[in-house]
């Protein structure tokens, strides 16, 4: 009998192979290899279809077929969050890619979700243009920039990827292609006429309603940014959910009882997707706003030697008026050097006789701020912000080989800590105070979001003390401490997301949008 079921399961097996194989293509279907895994969990099959009408097709087979799915991109950020339940068919969204945008003066462009945002930055840059997102992760696809609302330094300026998005198409779970919002060109849609049925949402005109510059985690346009990606972004999954809530699918039925009805019909369904992992939705393309190249660009940076040093620095940046892109701190692990002293007299320490700037001691990390716009007039702003930040500011047209980087490393518990500004150096002493020691952290100093590494080799247990500690100083400040990645022994026995007050949204969300749970299994907070 068990015999006999193993030559039914390789049987069905292979008619699933051959089945994905005439949608996508025969080199582009196959049985999934070890390199093939979300956070530990190995695919059944790999496929990379290409076109929208042909990635419905292999979500229609998964529903035929009672499996799950789960998009992929260039993988990396595979490994974050937790791991799926179930993976049967690794979707890569590879041949899902181009950019379509109107020539000097489109104001968007609507990208394939399987485009590598540097070759999205290479084409947009023959047009002096440029999408305001410089997520971190090298070698990244837009879509998982999206799916994990990924953000870099000019968060600062433009708010997260979310931010920047006027229009998406993607795939439900029963492999129907939906448009919300603004479609960038015709130019996609021409080259996708009936993929997947094509059916509109019938939401109106798109909108956005973020504040723009400096807007950081209170922009109620960060979207649904729950999870590791982008946890708690300002009124996402993890902290309350936009203003005005989201809005419903008139298709569905029951959707604004569920999600709430937004006050910018088009978007608010679609940005269900931004930090989702792919949990509600296949993305095929998204509509992102698209700003001119600066002319100028200048970094300005000063060392810093204590978390509460960083505060002032920062609320003073914030004060002078010199309209920053980002505001970036990276606080390494201090490396004893050799280090000038500056006189007691100096303006910038004057009745701090006891600041390391003056007894001599290292530089602890830098606090760098960009500068952007016209060579004039960015050059009149560092002159402005290099007498705020006193006589060790320096001013270069270079980033610092830190900037946009993670501070992590693969095999070290990544942690993502998300708070409003003036707290910022109360998470970071919180941390020190945890760990027992310095702890590296680098990120937005200027919107309260950073990232910060715990060695890979520490025990669970020990990472589960750490995160209690240092959650329970944030929750009295409406912050929050989430675990991005982690080895699997501590992924398994720590809690990822901490406190999670909308979790019964996210559940009607996922019950209405994912009803048989095909998408990504597990990924969602409370093992959604």
């Amino acid at each position: 009998m068990a015999d006999a079921a193993r030559s039914t399961d390789r049987l069905e097996a292979l008619d699933i192979t051959r089945k994905l194989a005439a949608i996508c293509g025969t080199p582009f279907a196959r049985f999934a290899g070890p390199a093939d895994e979300v956070a530990g969990r190995t695919a059944r099959w790999v496929a990379v279809p290409g076109g929208p009408h042909a990635a419905a097709e292999v979500l229609r087979l998964a529903a035929a077929h009672d499996l799950t799915v789960v998009p992929r991109g260039a993988g990396t950020k595979i490994d974050w969050g937790a791991a799926p339940a179930q993976v049967d068919i690794m979707l890569d969204t590879g041949r899902l890619a181009g950019v379509w945008h109107e020539p000097r003066d489109a104001a968007v462009a609507e990208i394939g979700a399987g485009t590598p945002l540097r070759a999205v930055q290479a084409t947009l840059a023959r047009t002096n243009r440029r999408l305001p997102v410089d997520a971190p992760s090298p070698g990244a696809t837009l879509g998982g920039v999206l799916a994990a609302d990924e953000s870099g330094p000019l968060r600062h300026r433009h708010g997260s990827p979310c931010a920047q998005l006027v229009g998406v198409r993607y795939l439900d779970a029963d492999g129907e292609l939906v448009s919300v919002g603004e479609s960038g060109t015709e130019a996609l849609g021409r080259a996708t006429p009936g993929s997947g049925g094509g059916r509109a949402s019938g939401r109106g005109p798109a909108g956005d309603g973020c504040g723009g510059a400096g807007s950081g985690p209170a922009c109620a346009a960060d979207g649904f940014g729950w999870g590791v990606g982008d946890p708690a972004a300002g009124a996402g999954w993890g902290a309350g959910g936009p203003a005005g809530g989201a809005g419903g699918d008139p298709g569905r039925g029951g959707g604004d009882a569920i999600l709430g009805r937004g006050e910018v019909p088009g978007l608010d369904v679609a940005r269900l997707l931004c930090g989702s992992q792919g949990g509600l939705g296949v993305l095929v393309s998204a509509t992102m706003r698209v700003h001119a190249v600066p002319a100028g660009r200048l970094w300005v940076s000063r060392p810093v030697w204590t978390p509460l040093e960083v505060h002032d620095l920062v609320r003073a940046v914030l004060a002078a008026g010199v309209d920053p892109a980002a505001v970036e701190l990276d606080l390494p692990v201090p490396v004893p050097l050799p280090r000038r002293r500056i006189p007691p007299t100096h303006p910038s320490v004057v009745n701090r006789p006891d600041h390391p700037a003056v007894t001599g001691r290292p530089a602890a990390g830098s606090l760098v701020v960009l500068l952007e716009g016209g060579p004039a007039d960015v050059t009149e702003r560092a002159e402005r912000l290099t007498a705020v930040l006193g006589a060790e500011a320096i001013v270069s047209h270079h980033a610092p080989e830190w900037w946009g980087r993670y501070p992590f490393a693969p095999g070290d518990t990544a942690l993502r800590i998300e708070v409003p500004i003036n707290d910022l150096h109360a998470a970071v002493y919180a941390l020190r105070d945890a760990t027992g020691g310095p702890v590296p952290v680098r990120g937005s100093a200027g919107s309260g979001t950073v990232h910060a590494a715990l060695s890979g080799a520490l025990p669970p247990e020990r990472v589960a003390s750490i995160l209690t500690a240092v959650r329970s100083v944030l929750i009295a400040r409406r912050g929050r401490c989430v675990v991005v990645a982690a080895p699997a022994a501590v992924r398994r026995a720590v809690d990822l997301w901490g406190e999670l007050p909308t979790l019964p949204r996210l559940r009607s969300a996922k019950a209405h949008l994912d009803p048989h749970h095909r998408l990504a299994p597990g990924r969602l907070p409370g093992g959604l």
